[in-house]
């Protein structure tokens, strides 16, 4: 097959994948609704039955890349499709809390495949790098977007099961399609000069350092903000808004998410990234601590800021491994990448808990700020060791 037909083709199932991804690991929450009422079952009982599903999103993200340099990147991301079809199945069958548990963990687990896996594969086929980051980003968006609407609207009409039937089926018809136009991974279009080059740096150490720092830190604002949005709109904004009103704001502000991706793998493509970077992470400070102290309609510009901040920052950590990373270490680099970003996602409801009930959600906001503030020095360390490499001829680190 030609290179370039393999490249265009690589791209859309990874950007497909990227939107089922996030559908599918977000339709049990809402899901979970319905299932309380059939079932008699505690709200609070089947909740915690997704514990396993997101624990196994970030840790088993770790060995992924390692899987997906041994076997092959096409093939592991034909097991995310499949794996993601059939743990659909699963759930839909399932009867008994342990049931749900088993299958939830399975659905963890293929759910892990996609960022490791489909981070190289893009970055190995783009033709642009930022612009194809950018487009890949908004479909993960809009799959989590369009989660909670569209489980509501199946589980109301169809029962609940549909809600996993369904994406299920279409996960199930993608993977038999990506198997059959995707022979293989391909030498991708970044070997041909057009996607990712590698820029060579004299501290790799020192680089990944603060870069490390950076992820830890940015996983801890990434999920105190999103996770914390709809309480904070219901408090902060306006009294008596309704659900339905609340969810419409909270959509409304991760739209500007979704266009600030648009817009960063744009500028990806035109400044450096060490510059853009810490342009860019200054942002969520300033939105954070402006939410942090304000209601009403400045709450709103603080948390556009924040959200567009957050959203950027993904495509620029992606581009920073495609593009400090040499192409035999990058699926192992997101692997690690994605497993700390992730990880600590676990952390952070209860630490949303605690400081709400100790100082509502302008402690909340105020601790996510300082964590903005370590991304933010994180940053400028990092545009200070790009600096100090002036113009050595350095080859890449091995």
């Amino acid at each position: 097959m030609d290179s370039e037909l393999l490249s265009r083709r690589t791209l859309r199932f990874v950007n497909v994948a990227h939107g089922l991804d996030h559908y599918v690991l977000l339709i049990y929450p809402t899901a979970v609704l319905a299932i309380a009422a059939q079932t008699g079952l505690g709200y609070g009982e089947l909740i915690g039955l997704a514990t396993g599903a997101f624990v196994g999103f970030g840790l088993c993200s770790l060995p992924m890349g390692w899987l997906a340099d041994r076997y092959g990147r096409r093939n592991m991301l034909a097991v995310f499709f499949f794996g993601y079809g059939l743990s659909c199945f699963g759930v839909a069958s399932a009867g008994s809390p342990t049931a749900f548990a088993l299958w939830l963990c399975v659905l963890g687990l293929a759910s892990a495949i996609y960022h490791p896996v489909g981070s190289t594969m893009l970055v190995s086929h783009a033709r642009r790098l930022g612009r194809d980051l950018g487009i890949n980003g908004v479909w993960g968006n809009f799959g989590a977007a369009l989660a909670s609407g569209a489980t509501a609207i199946l589980a109301a009409h169809l029962g609940w099961q549909a809600a996993f039937l369904v994406p299920g089926t279409i996960c199930l018809v993608c993977g038999i399609a990506f198997v059959a136009l995707v022979p293989g991974d391909g030498e991708g279009a970044a070997r041909k000069g057009a996607g990712a080059s590698v820029i060579p740096v004299s501290r790799p150490a020192a680089l990944l350092a603060v870069f490390g720092i950076a992820i830890v830190a940015g996983g801890l604002t990434f999920n105190l903000t999103t996770i914390a949005l709809p309480k904070v709109i219901d408090e902060r904004l306006a009294a008596g808004l309704s659900l339905q009103l609340i969810g419409s704001v909270a959509t409304i502000i991760f739209v500007f998410g979704a266009l600030t991706q648009l817009a960063m793998g744009r500028l990806v493509d035109r400044f450096t990234l060490p510059v853009l970077f810490a342009g860019l992470s200054v942002l969520q400070p300033i939105g954070l601590g402006l939410a942090a102290v304000t209601s009403g309609i400045p709450l709103l510009i603080g948390l556009v800021i924040t959200i567009a901040a957050l959203y950027g920052q993904v495509v620029i950590n992606d581009a920073m491994i495609a593009r400090y990373v040499p192409p035999a270490y990058r699926a192992r680099a997101y692997s690690v990448r994605y497993f700390l970003g992730f990880t600590v996602a676990g952390f952070v409801v209860p630490m949303i808990a605690l400081m709400h009930e100790r100082g509502g959600f302008g402690l909340v906001l105020g601790t996510a700020a300082l964590f903005g503030l370590v991304i933010f020095a994180a940053a400028l360390g990092f545009l200070g060791l790009t600096r100090s490499d002036g113009t050595k001829a350095l080859a890449p680190a091995e």
